[in-house]
């Protein structure tokens, strides 16, 4: 599995506070559910496509 990058992200109180709610209810963590927010808005825009959803890798599609 690749590394993961580290990332500061400055969000307002509100929106972490949704967003921990959010995760609460999915029982994810709280990271878990921001990457997994990310990372459904790339495959919705088609910035990337799923390759498969257990492991939930995405890939560029700039190459094709």
């Amino acid at each position: 599995m690749p590394s993961k990058k580290a990332f500061a992200l400055r969000v307002s109180p509100q929106v972490m506070d949704a967003m921990q709610r959010w995760a609460d209810d999915d029982l994810r963590s709280l990271n878990a559910q921001i990457e997994f927010v990310l990372r459904e808005a790339l495959v919705k825009s088609g910035r990337v496509k799923l390759v498969q959803r257990a492991i939930t890798e995405v890939v560029d599609t700039t190459d094709e």
